[in-house]
């Protein structure tokens, strides 16, 4: 089954060519079933380049998905148009009486703040406490996943000397569980960020578990099944070339910037990185999806009624 966007989505033309399937409101509502109800809280400055990364990982599952994108209501895109935001967001105060089966909310490139230093905090605490009665499972990615955890269990995010920047191995931790169906015991996973959590501050909540985790960057992979949500560091939807943007463009800003580590052939940023963390990521948004298909209420209204703490 394909996923559901407008079919005049900058992510409609781009998935399609890449074989990934895809539909329109009209072709959709000719199918009689439920579709999975996914939001994504788009928090990244790139808003076309993530919502197309997530909508690829997210479709390329046999269910039915609607996606329905979403803004902070009080903040406005510096990088992205206001015409797409107007045609293709909706902000979180005029959709918070909507239920969903699952939520993903991004990064964003406001590590150096403290949560309560950020603009919208307010409005993202709030949206972490809707979780609790609107979605069934929510995934939180990089820094969205870092705030979250800080809200629901006091983990703390801290600054690090150098910012992790490559391609780090990772080790499969929790074999057995429903998010990790076919993963490998150990692989790559693209890493880019000035901050980590601990893992002795996770062990000290009963309620974590680490799924998957690096003897380099740390914690990588979080359940928290009480809250129905998992916690991401790490970045799987990354496309081959992500890492190479944000190098090329510190290097033509002046920044000082190393080169990703184990990413480029070589370690040589005049040869074409390989993605070797692409099947990974389908395994990992795939089962995520397939685990809220087994366990959200088929009537949507009685999410947060009814939906029970996920497995870890």
């Amino acid at each position: 089954m394909p996923i559901k966007i407008p079919s005049d989505l900058p992510a409609y033309d781009v998935l399609t060519r890449e074989g990934v399937m895809v539909m329109s409101e009209e072709q959709a509502a000719r199918q009689d079933i439920r579709p999975q109800k996914i939001a994504l809280l788009n928090l990244m400055p790139k808003k076309i380049q993530t919502e197309t990364q997530f909508a690829r990982l997210i479709g390329a599952t046999p269910l039915q998905i609607e996606l329905t994108l979403i803004r902070m209501s009080g903040h406005e895109s510096k990088n992205t148009s206001s015409e797409h935001m107007e045609e293709f967001y909706r902000p979180f105060q005029e959709m918070k009486d909507e239920k969903f089966d699952g939520l993903i909310i991004t990064g964003a490139p406001i590590e150096h703040l403290d949560f309560d230093e950020v603009t919208y905090w307010d409005e993202l605490r709030e949206v972490f406490e809707w979780t609790q009665t609107n979605v069934h499972c929510t995934f939180g990615v990089c820094w969205g996943g870092m705030a979250m955890i800080n809200h629901f269990h006091g983990v703390k995010k801290h600054l690090l000397k150098d910012k992790a920047f490559g391609c780090f191995r990772h080790k499969n931790l929790s074999p057995a569980s429903p998010f990790l169906r076919g993963f490998s015991d150990d692989f790559v996973v693209p890493v880019s960020r000035w901050t980590e959590v601990k893992q002795d501050e996770i062990d000290a909540v009963p309620e974590l578990v680490t799924l998957l985790g690096s003897d380099e960057v740390g914690p990588c992979l979080v359940a928290d099944p009480s809250h129905r949500a998992l916690y991401v560091f790490n970045h799987f939807e990354y496309d081959s070339d992500t890492l190479k943007q944000e190098y090329d463009r510190d290097v033509a800003n002046g920044t000082p910037a190393r080169v990703p580590v184990n990413y480029y052939p070589d370690d040589d940023p005049a040869k074409k990185p390989l993605n070797r963390w692409k099947s990974q990521a389908h395994l990992l948004y795939g089962n995520w999806i397939s685990e809220i298909y087994l366990t959200t209420p088929y009537d949507i209204d009685k999410i947060g009624v009814e939906s029970s703490d996920l497995r870890g």
